[in-house]
């Protein structure tokens, strides 16, 4: 276990280097000019040069690497105006464009999305595995009908769209905006139910197909007979002994999915308003922002390879039967 453990590790750290360095020589190598493009057309002398300089342009590819990197672990020294600004470690760079740290943007965005994502999780993971588990103990029957329609309905619908329509034209909720979880839980709750449900609704139609399916498949296995020639009650057969196993491959898709959506959560959050990573990344991409552009490639590179190994760790866990080696 320690030892898989270690090796997948290691794996991820490699791939997280990997990319780093890809979309470091992209946006700063590539026969472009990264200190012009983060300037602006607005540009002076001076400024282009303090760009320059603090990014270390005139020096090798391979020194310009480093200092990256070095900034991530030991922080470093940027130049701007005629005044000196220290970033500290963790570094992603600064936003000349928006006249601050880029780690102090990702710190005021990644609290929106997080909220907007685990809170829609818990929604779509909590209707989608119910309406899958009752739709598979009513198989065939209208109501298992009723629930797959309606799933396939809504997931036909383009999420954007869905977005838009509850954006517009469910009154009745909320206005959405973001407030931080510590200053006032209930605001915060109250700002985000729209996104919530939004996000909700649209992802539990897909995992009420995933129950359904996984939850068919197990309550047909040996062990569910056996557990019910016992004589044990059909609620605890299906509930501890078919639920547990049948989550197993749906932990999969979700640990993937909540990766997904923290790495490309922008339709809810600007649907919504929401000042979140993805809006954050948008605009950086529109005012060619090419530091806030690094942190968002590098911070998704984080996020998917943690989830895939967290995903591994969870499946021995739900799932005795796994083991790790």
């Amino acid at each position: 276990m320690l030892i898989y453990l270690l090796r997948r590790i290691a794996s991820a750290v490699s791939v997280i280097v990997v990319t780093l360095v890809a979309s470091f020589g992209l946006f700063f190598v590539a026969p472009t000019d990264p200190a012009g493009v983060i300037c602006g057309q607005r540009c002076t002398p001076e400024r282009y040069a303090d760009i320059s300089a603090s990014l270390n342009l005139d020096e090798p590819v391979v020194q310009q690497v480093g200092e990256y990197l070095k900034g991530l672990v030991a922080g470093r020294t940027y130049h701007s105006g005629g005044l000196t600004i220290d970033c500290d470690a963790p570094c992603l760079g600064y936003s000349y464009t928006l006249g601050q740290p880029v780690t102090k943007l990702i710190g005021q965005a990644l609290p929106v999305t997080v909220s907007i994502v685990l809170g829609g999780a818990v929604v779509y993971l909590a209707v989608g595995i119910l309406a899958g588990v009752v739709a598979a103990r009513r198989r065939g029957t209208y109501l298992d009908r009723i629930m797959v329609g309606t799933s396939l309905g809504i997931n036909a619908v383009p999420y954007f769209v869905l977005a838009l329509l509850v954006a517009l034209y469910a009154t009745f909720l909320p206005h959405a905006g973001y407030h931080p979880l510590l200053e006032n839980p209930l605001t915060w709750a109250v700002g985000l139910l729209a996104a919530w449900l939004t996000l909700g609704v649209a992802n539990a139609a897909a995992y009420t197909r995933y129950a359904r399916a996984s939850m068919i498949e197990t309550l047909g296995e040996d062990y569910i007979r056996t557990a019910r020639a016992k004589g044990i009650s059909e609620r605890r057969v299906v509930y501890r002994h078919g639920l547990r196993a049948a989550v197993t491959p749906i932990a999969t898709i979700f640990g993937l999915d909540l990766a997904f959506q923290l790495t490309g959560a922008i339709f809810t959050e600007a649907m919504f308003g929401l000042p979140g990573l993805g809006v954050l990344t948008l605009r950086a991409f529109n005012q060619y922002d090419l530091p806030v552009l690094m942190a968002g490639v590098l911070i998704g590179s984080v996020v998917l390879v943690a989830m895939n190994l967290l995903v591994d760790i969870l499946y021995t866990i739900l799932d005795p039967r796994v083991r790790l080696g």
